[in-house]
């Protein structure tokens, strides 16, 4: 099927007489007639489900769906983007490992990696989305386990050169891992750019409606784990946990790194999306070719707006002619980008604050990617943990305003935004 098509069908197929829509499976546990019969879950000799902690169908359904939009072999649910990134990673690295990520990144990705995974014994060095093919190569180290980006980075709205970085991540024998929240798989399938693994935060625009909380991550089914074997003793070796099982002999390629982390990092950490909230992501999904092109669209109108105001001192939106990731964008990004526009306000951060203040169409909110336009200043939120040098790397300055594009009429947004402006002056 193609991509609209599986934005609406895919995932679940019901057979004769069975629910239309995706059932919600609420439920903890489930019933089996013999020990024997749960004891091959157990085992990982059969398919099934025996506690909701580690999987549910009505998860696995719109796991499924998410992983046909990306082209995929495996896929699953996780109870935010935070944990899907986290799970990601450790599910390849740990203790005295090295992962090598985009600088440029999500102010709580980063934090989650550069403080609390450090915590953990794993070092993650940050390098520019620009880096040069050598600079990028120097920042590898014998334990490095994997190499981290965001297609469109959150809030600086750098476009990363995935074809770059998968070739230096395969040249080092990693995987790369890309976070596509903010292109979705309507605009961008970074595996076909030869990325790996791919991350959500289902919060945003899959859902798209500030409705359920949840991630997602999905393998490629690509990366060959057995040539680099002494590298990922996690999924070549056997695992004791469970008698024994060699994840890349028992699943292969397409389902080795899936199954591990489900079988282990799900059942250890249980960061789970409740069925109720994928059942709302999985109705978010169904409009999301038709939202992202309204995103877009408004998206493009609010930047070209921006780029035009006197009291705005300079505007990323990649679909702006000029603009530093333009000619990278319509290799990536040909169908456009997202509805997020960053933007300097001149003043710095005062004048910044002041703008927020006096907007009324748009609110103040930590989401982005909604069907309701909001808008949020990075250096007082998001970000605020973050020193100058560190907000600096990260493409976040004082007086940026990162402005979410939702699905009202541009020339509304347009008026508020100038309405704000205006008394900044």
């Amino acid at each position: 099927m193609k991509r609209d098509t599986i934005c609406v069908q895919g995932g679940y197929r019901p057979k004769n007489g069975e629910p239309r829509q995706v059932p919600i499976v609420q439920s903890t546990t489930f019933k089996y007639d013999t020990s024997e019969d749960m004891g091959r879950l157990f085992d990982l000799e059969a398919s099934g489900y025996f506690y909701t902690r580690l999987q549910n169908p009505t998860n696995d359904a719109v796991a499924a769906k998410i992983c046909e939009l990306e082209g995929g072999t495996a896929a699953m649910l996780t109870s935010s983007g935070q944990a899907a990134n986290f799970y990601a990673v450790l599910n390849i690295a740990g203790c005295g490992d090295h992962v090598v990520a985009s600088a440029e990144i999500y102010g709580g990705t980063y934090n989650l990696f550069a403080v609390t995974m450090k915590r953990m014994g794993v070092e993650f060095t940050f390098v520019s989305p620009d880096a040069s093919e050598e600079e990028l190569n120097a920042a590898f180290r014998p334990n490095t386990k994997a190499m981290f980006g965001e297609t469109i980075a959150n809030p600086a709205l750098s476009v990363l050169d995935i074809e770059l970085f998968a070739k230096v991540a395969h040249r080092h024998g990693v995987p790369l891992i890309v976070d596509n929240t903010f292109a979705t798989p309507v605009n961008c399938r970074p595996f076909e750019w030869g990325a790996d693994i791919v991350t959500h935060s289902t919060t945003k625009y899959l859902d798209g409606h500030g409705a359920a909380v949840g991630g997602c991550i999905v393998d490629s089914g690509k990366f060959d784990w057995t040539k680099h074997a002494e590298k990922f003793p996690g999924l070549c070796t056997p695992d004791e946990s469970y008698h024994g099982i060699t994840y890349t002999e028992k699943f292969g390629l397409g389902g080795a790194y899936i199954t591990k982390a489900t079988a282990q990092l799900m059942r250890d950490f249980g960061s789970i999306q409740s069925p109720q909230n994928a059942f709302i992501l999985n109705l978010g999904i169904e409009s999301l070719h038709v939202r992202m092109k309204k995103h877009c669209e408004n998206g493009q109108r609010v930047a070209e707006f921006l780029s035009t105001h006197p009291a705005v001192e300079w505007v990323r939106y990649c679909g702006l002619e000029g603009d530093k990731y333009h000619e990278r964008a319509k290799k990536y990004l040909p169908d456009g980008s997202c509805g997020v526009v960053s933007f300097g306000v001149k003043g710095g951060r005062k004048a910044a604050e002041t703008f927020m203040k006096q907007l009324k169409v748009a609110a103040i909110e930590t989401h982005v990617a909604d069907a309701r336009t909001c808008c949020l200043h990075p250096a007082s939120a998001t970000h605020r943990q973050m020193n100058d040098e560190e907000l600096a790397a990260a493409g976040v300055s004082p007086e940026l305003v990162r402005y979410s594009c939702g699905l009202e009429d541009a020339d509304d947004l347009i008026a508020d935004l100038a309405a704000a402006l205006d008394t900044i002056k």
